[in-house]
């Protein structure tokens, strides 16, 4: 059975990673679209930037939060003035995860736009539909797939994160503490080996059963493909 600390550090991690995940997807779904229908002169630059979060060190990326985001950060510093906190505040744990986990969510539903039937999409503009139409009407559904792949991908590298989030919003119990950084602070505690591999044992079976959801969705799809 899990401790009422351990079932707090459980509800806030998914918290953060829930609204991580529905903040990231109407973001994902305009960018995936439009590298996958566009070519343009800096798309490789718009592509490095995207996967930059990738490759950044962790603690890097949120440094640079804490420098932008910060209570004195370029921007942080106004929306302070408007009352609105990132820094050491659960909301910053959503926005580090937001950044490090968007490239995992463009990437299959940018997949997804590529390998759908244009013709559809042409069919359905010549007979009068308008473009926004023919993209809610034909292109979303079609993309998902990727859509469900991309938003489980989040989700489950949001309930990972670590080194962006510490470095950022810092270990607050019940403010900031999500699993990653809940297992570093209990190993760092006389007798809390138990809790911190309870915490392990957690996150490995979320891991897995994220993994076991995107086969059987795109064994799925592969099927649709097929038929």
């Amino acid at each position: 059975m899990l401790s009422p600390a351990e079932l707090e550090v459980l509800y806030l991690s998914a918290r953060v990673a829930m609204f991580a995940t529905l903040f990231s997807l109407p973001f994902a779904v305009l960018l995936a679209w439009y590298l996958a229908r566009h070519e343009f002169r800096l798309k490789f630059m718009v592509e490095a930037l995207l996967q930059l979060p990738m490759v950044l060190p962790p603690v890097v990326l949120g440094y640079l939060l804490l420098v932008l985001f910060g209570n004195q950060g370029v921007i942080g510093q106004y929306l302070n003035a408007l009352g609105f906190q990132l820094a050491f505040n659960w909301k910053g744990a959503v926005l580090a995860s937001m950044i490090v986990a968007f490239p995992l969510m463009v990437q299959p539903i940018r997949l997804s736009f590529q390998m759908m039937n244009q013709q559809l999409e042409q069919i359905a503009g010549s007979l009068g539909a308008g473009p926004w139409k023919v993209f809610y009407s034909i292109s979303l559904p079609l993309a998902l797939p990727g859509m469900l792949i991309g938003s489980i991908l989040c989700f489950s590298r949001s309930l990972g994160e670590f080194g962006a989030t510490i470095t950022f919003v810092g270990n607050i119990p019940g403010e900031t503490r999500t699993i990653p950084i809940a297992i570093y602070t209990f190993l760092q505690q006389p007798n809390g080996e138990d809790m911190a591999m309870r915490l392990v044992i957690l996150s490995l079976l979320l891991a897995f059963s994220a993994l076991i959801a995107n086969y059987f969705i795109l064994q799925k799809y592969q099927r649709k493909l097929r038929d």
